[in-house]
């Protein structure tokens, strides 16, 4: 099959763009504008191969996008390019209006006009994959409830509303336009290549520097985490046998609080990188003010997936974070110029708190 993935430069991309290259069946074509999470080097062990590409494009050129789109001959769209962490929605988010929308709906633009002109069979094969997020489903209480596909939206981030909006233009483009689309929203990914903002790579690196460990308020927020290649499993599985029209949740099952998390970080490198003198990295933990408008916990029912594409994730999430700490303490060479460059590991996304109102 012939892919176009946007944003497969980035964490969750470039493990979908190695997974499909994988196998020589597929061709592989990479769109990425190479903004500040964008890294080809999470892509040099199949920059080489002769089923990969990359193009450099911004998604929200949707006459760049088309020209791809047809001289690829491209039978499959997995859109993943966005703005992604929540924190710098909420220092800035007319970027994510910018990508997650506008840039969604200029490729939606781009699909529709590539579509629109294809010869059957190829017409009714194609797909337009929009990969999505739990957040778009809100807040959960500590204690009951699980998001289905059937779970209304209420986003509390500007990422989160951005990502929404997103999912009902794809949706639209299916009803109004008719074109062939799957969608599907996945919980928390951690795995190899993750940018450090985030909390699993942000607290290894942090640790790893004897820097403090932030967790935000008490720690008891709840995610339900995902390793990066099960879920790139799962969208290959959604693109090629995924029902037009349909949604489909995938999560990992592992539920964990934001504290274990960080401790069940600190006790593999207990293990594997010892400090000096005894300490514990439990030490370097720091509670620091809670993000605003926090998200109490996200939970997945995959039973969907699980039942009518036959995807289980093949990691436990203790098996999957260790496998993601040995990745960074034996890859120094990948993330050392971020930490050193791009981001340093500062505390993002208090911007409010920065104003005095919160």
């Amino acid at each position: 099959m012939r892919i176009l993935v946007t944003g497969g430069a980035g964490f969750i991309g470039s493990a979908v763009c190695r997974h499909l290259a994988s196998n020589p069946r597929n061709q592989v074509v990479n769109v990425d504008k190479l903004t500040y999470a964008g890294n080809l080097a999470s892509l040099r062990q199949i920059e080489n191969y002769p089923n990969y590409s990359f193009v450099e494009a911004d998604i929200c050129d949707d006459a760049a996008i088309l020209d791809v789109l047809r001289t690829e001959k491209i039978e499959a769209v997995m859109h993943l390019a966005a703005e992604s962490h929540v924190d710098r929605s909420i220092d800035g988010p007319a970027a994510f209006i910018e990508t997650n929308i506008v840039g969604t709906f200029r490729m939606l633009n781009a699909a529709l006009a590539y579509w629109r002109d294809l010869p059957e069979p190829a017409k009714s094969e194609f797909r337009f994959h929009h990969i999505s997020t739990d957040e778009v489903f809100g807040d959960l209480p500590f204690d009951s409830g699980i998001f289905t596909e059937e779970t209304p939206y209420a986003p509390s981030s500007p990422y989160s509303a951005s990502k929404a909006a997103s999912d009902h233009l794809v949706r639209a483009w299916h009803e109004t336009y008719g074109l062939p689309v799957v969608l599907s929203n996945c919980s928390n990914n951690y795995g190899p290549f993750h940018f450090p903002e985030k909390l699993i790579p942000l607290v290894i690196l942090n640790a790893l520097d004897e820097k403090p460990l932030p967790v935000y308020g008490a720690g008891a927020n709840v995610r339900d985490w995902l390793f990066v290649e099960d879920h790139a499993r799962a969208l290959e599985l959604v693109v090629t046998k995924g029902k037009p029209g349909e949604s489909y949740n995938i999560g990992g099952r592992a539920e964990r609080t934001n504290l274990s998390v960080v401790e069940t970080i600190c006790d593999i490198l207990d293990s594997k990188r010892p400090r000096k003198g005894g300490a514990r990295y439990r030490d370097l933990i720091t509670f620091v003010t809670d993000r605003p408008g926090h998200d109490r916990r996200y939970a997945i029912d995959a039973s969907k997936i699980e039942r009518e594409l036959g995807w289980k994730p093949a990691e436990t999430f203790d098996t999957g974070l260790e496998r993601t700490i040995q990745w960074y303490l034996d890859n120094t060479w990948w993330w050392e110029p971020i930490r050193s460059g791009s981001y340093a590991g500062e505390r993002l996304g208090s911007v409010s708190l920065k104003k005095g109102t919160a």
